[in-house]
């Protein structure tokens, strides 16, 4: 016979708590992200440009980014299933996201990073 999980008997107060301690890990987390692209386009030049803007001005220096040729390193793309350029690829922290496009889409680009800000932005 399979027994249930006891039900969480833990008080609101402290199941805040541990979200909160939860939140600020997450905000905390280095992130590990590829860029691929394909030669010394204009859409390749852009994506890097949009992308760095993002992550210096939301990461603060928590991440470590790889830009990849595919046509100097066409092996590389195999592993990530590569098809399309540019291609952004998030491996840590988990889940493992991918992101085509340019990556002009500023809030596109957070929401599927999972970056969740801290402070409130003026739109």
């Amino acid at each position: 016979m399979k027994r249930s999980k006891p039900a969480d008997r833990s008080k609101p107060a402290d199941r805040s708590k541990a979200f909160a301690r939860a939140l600020k890990q997450h905000a905390r987390a280095r992130y590990t992200l590829r860029l691929f692209v394909t030669g010394n386009t204009e859409r390749s030049a852009r994506a890097i440009v949009n992308l760095r803007t993002i992550l210096e001005e939301e990461l603060h220096g928590r991440y470590d980014l790889a830009v990849i040729d595919v046509y100097q390193h066409p092996e590389k793309a195999g592993p990530d299933q590569i098809v399309v350029t540019p291609t952004l690829v998030k491996s840590l922290p988990p889940p493992l996201r991918r992101i085509i496009g340019d990556l002009s889409d500023r809030e596109r680009v957070l929401a599927g990073l999972d970056i969740i800000r801290t402070t409130p932005q003026d739109s």
